[in-house]
């Protein structure tokens, strides 16, 4: 007998923490997951997640070490979904300053990434945000609070889509000052905050990007 496919989302394993928790959310909103750094497994998965824990310099070195940035670029160059999330999201600009050292980024989107101005660090905890009309990854979950665990952020967006249907979709929070919570730019998407920790409204924001996926694969054999 054959059935639908779940979408196969491979999870970035370059040495970041957090991640059997980002594996299990991944199962819980339907696709079928394979923590990974191989890169034929990388390229041809119908999504790449790309987990983010602990300093921007460390999570670069960490990536570069296994070509991680080289593999982000050729998905995104082909139209390959990638979800990155907390300084998998940070790491996606063209810099970050942290402890005073600057660190050159991935550099697909414009600004630079630096501490929060705010009376007390690091912003963990429960938050809102606001999403754009228009949003995906967060449609139906515009008004829930979700979870974060950072000191830096990009507090700046400057990058703009050559006609309105292309521009890139913001979302913000707040916290001393406001920051980019959330992107979508065409298959680049990304959360500074944890989905993962988010309870229902991170599995229902999982499950809105792995819809968005294309399965390569339509049917499966079952017993």
């Amino acid at each position: 007998m054959s059935g639908a496919v779940a979408p196969r989302v491979a999870v970035l394993d370059y040495g970041s923490g957090n991640v059997h928790s980002a594996v299990k959310a991944l199962v819980r909103a339907g696709a079928d997951v394979e923590l990974t750094n191989d890169p034929e497994l990388v390229l041809e998965a119908d999504g790449l997640f790309v987990p983010g824990v602990g300093a921007f310099d460390a999570v670069i070195a960490q990536l570069r070490a296994i070509q991680g940035h080289e593999l982000i670029g050729r998905r995104l160059a082909g139209g390959r979904p990638v979800l990155g999330v907390c300084v998998g999201l940070q790491v996606l600009f063209e810099r970050g300053i942290e402890r005073g050292v600057e660190t050159e980024g991935l550099g697909e989107w414009p600004g630079t990434v630096r501490e929060l101005h705010a009376p007390k660090l690091p912003h963990m905890g429960w938050n809102t945000v606001t999403a754009p009309a228009d949003t995906v990854l967060l449609n139906g979950i515009e008004t829930e609070r979700f979870y974060f665990v950072h000191s830096n952020a990009a507090t700046e967006w400057t990058l703009e889509g050559r006609t309105p249907a292309t521009a890139p979709k913001v979302t913000w929070a707040e916290y001393g000052e406001p920051f980019v919570a959330a992107v979508e730019n065409g298959p680049l998407s990304a959360t500074q905050f944890h989905p993962e920790k988010s309870g229902e409204a991170g599995i229902h924001l999982l499950r809105n990007w792995i819809a968005s996926l294309t399965p390569t694969r339509t049917t499966k054999e079952t017993r």
